[in-house]
């Protein structure tokens, strides 16, 4: 998952690599930005899992492993288990390191970047274990938070200069070099860490705090493969093709409440670079665009007026709740055929809220630190969730038995 920094949100507010959005996290966005007083949009939340503290992934295309983590840490609370801070970074780690050994051997031809997807998360944990944040921070490179510009581009040219194979054959000190970068900038692995007095490997600690990989499942919705049987999503930080259940978009909806009504939370993949999400302002909609029988003869006379980036401007001025489009499952497959729904990033949904005139909206946690409106939350509404979300990951366990059965899910 990506992130993109559009105009609009440099200037009025804020996926699942370093692209898009990231160029906020970087600073490149005006620091100036002051948090509104008011939006016009009064929330109340209804429903809201038990989560884990908002993170910061910074200067870093990670917000797949913060996503990914999340879930994870919020489901061995939700088993009775500790509230648990896990290191994203040795995900990211081992992630890099199986996914530069794929770009060679396919020539270089998978997309090599710092996105990912959900699936990264319990596949790494799956293969390498987990360790709590404590033991491995990542921060090996003289920073106090993340910021991976300058490795990423490093890890991105060694990789390339292997691939051109100047030897016409590779040696076998490539992935010892490449690894040597991430041991440089991260830290080099561990094999035994202590934890509250106690001595675990990444194995070991993933078993006591009851981490299985195998419960997790992503679903997503387009009809350009069948329902109730799984593929592999066609974006380009997919490197690892997993695969999505696909499901009809209503039922991708009810996975999504069904979870959070048991207790919970949900991985969720979406497009952030929409004008209607506004991240500083803390939520996210799409508006139904302005048509002239809805407007009084002074407004139709000033509409025709208008040039076109002047009428975008004037539907996303938003002052409260708007009337939003009605999404249907062919605005999914168009938006996403058309490339205007984009894998851009990876965030939690922890529950649901109603603004003041009974409009529901999904609460998400976000990893972009806390100094925003809802300290580090924002309210997505359904019609921006139905056609803007790319996928979701939930523990097999929410998943409503209906769909469940049509999916083969076991």
């Amino acid at each position: 998952m990506k992130l993109l920094l559009t105009a609009a949100l440099a200037s009025m507010t804020l996926s699942a690599g370093a692209t898009h959005l990231d160029k906020y996290q970087a600073g490149q966005a005006d620091p100036k930005i002051e948090i509104p007083d008011s939006t016009g949009f009064k929330f109340t939340d209804v429903k809201v899992n038990k989560t884990t503290s908002v993170k910061d992934q910074n200067k870093s295309g990670t917000c797949w492993a913060f996503s990914g983590t999340s879930l994870v840490e919020d489901d061995i609370m939700r088993k009775g288990g500790p509230e648990l801070d896990l290191s994203e970074m040795w995900t990211v780690r081992n992630c890099y390191i199986d996914k530069a050994k794929k770009y060679i051997l396919t020539g270089g031809k998978i997309n090599f970047a710092q996105g990912g997807s959900f699936a990264d998360v319990v596949y790494a944990m799956d293969n390498y274990g987990a360790m709590p944040e404590e033991a491995y921070r990542g921060l090996n490179y003289g920073e106090d938070k993340h910021s991976h510009y300058e490795m990423a581009a490093a890890l991105e040219a060694y990789l390339k200069a292997v691939d051109s194979n100047p030897n016409k054959k590779l040696s076998t000190a490539w992935l010892p070099g490449f690894i040597g970068i991430l041991d440089a900038y991260l830290g080099p692995a561990v094999e035994t860490f202590t934890y509250n007095g106690k001595t675990y490997t990444p194995q070991s600690f993933a078993k006591e705090m009851k981490i299985v990989p195998q419960e997790y499942v992503s679903f997503t919705s387009y009809t350009h493969h069948p329902f109730y049987k799984p593929f592999a999503l066609e974006i380009a930080d997919n490197w690892l093709w997993s695969e999505c259940i696909n499901v009809p978009m209503e039922e991708m909806k009810q996975i999504v409440d069904n979870a959070l009504d048991n207790g919970f939370t949900v991985g969720w993949a979406a497009d952030v670079s929409e004008k209607g999400f506004k991240w500083r302002k803390g939520y996210a909609v799409l508006p139904e665009k302005k048509a002239k029988e809805d407007m009084d003869n002074a407004e139709v006379a000033r509409w025709t007026q208008l040039s076109d980036s002047d009428r975008d401007a004037m539907q996303y001025d938003i002052k409260g709740p708007v009337k939003e489009r009605n999404i249907s499952q062919e605005d999914r497959q168009r938006s996403f055929e058309n490339r205007e729904t984009t894998d851009d990033h990876g965030m939690t949904i922890v529950g649901y809220a109603t603004d003041q005139e009974g409009n529901r909206y999904y609460k998400v946690k976000n990893s972009w630190d806390t100094n925003q409106l809802y300290d580090g939350y924002l309210y997505v509404s359904e019609p921006y969730f139905l056609e803007k979300t790319l996928n979701v990951m939930v523990n097999k366990d929410a998943v409503p038995a209906s769909i469940a059965k049509k999916t083969g899910l076991k």
